[in-house]
């Protein structure tokens, strides 16, 4: 086995037990807000908080994470170049939605009224 390799098992063994440690600490913040049921309620909730704080910091120690922290950063910068829409732009759409909506309404009321005096008619129901 040439040295590279012999790294990135090593490397991708330490991943996995930063993985497991991460999530360990996280279950283990869960299970002692629930342990700590005498305490007052900030304190296991900041305990939570701080538990979290510390697994995402170990997650972000190994490669997957720095790979999907690295996605994220690239996901905000695409949102950041997008063109958001201007207020009369948004309401000028919402109102389309509105009137589309209650005219398929009326539409789908129609074709439904239709329905019911076809089927009275045929079925001999109907006056």
């Amino acid at each position: 086995m040439s040295k590279e390799q012999s790294s990135q098992s090593a490397r991708s063994s330490l991943d996995t037990i930063k993985l497991v440690a991460s999530l360990a600490v996280l279950i283990l913040s869960l299970a002692g807000y629930y342990t700590f049921d005498q305490m007052h309620a900030v304190v296991r909730v900041l305990g939570v908080v701080a538990g979290a704080a510390v697994a995402v910091f170990i997650f972000y120690q190994t490669t997957i994470g720095r790979s999907w922290f690295q996605y994220l950063s690239h996901a905000k910068r695409e949102v950041r170049q997008v063109v958001w829409p201007t207020r009369p732009e948004t309401i000028q759409m919402t109102l389309i939605v509105f009137v589309v909506v209650i005219l398929m309404g009326i539409f789908l009321w129609l074709v439904d009224m239709f329905f019911l005096w076809a089927v009275k008619l045929l079925t001999g129901q109907g006056g």
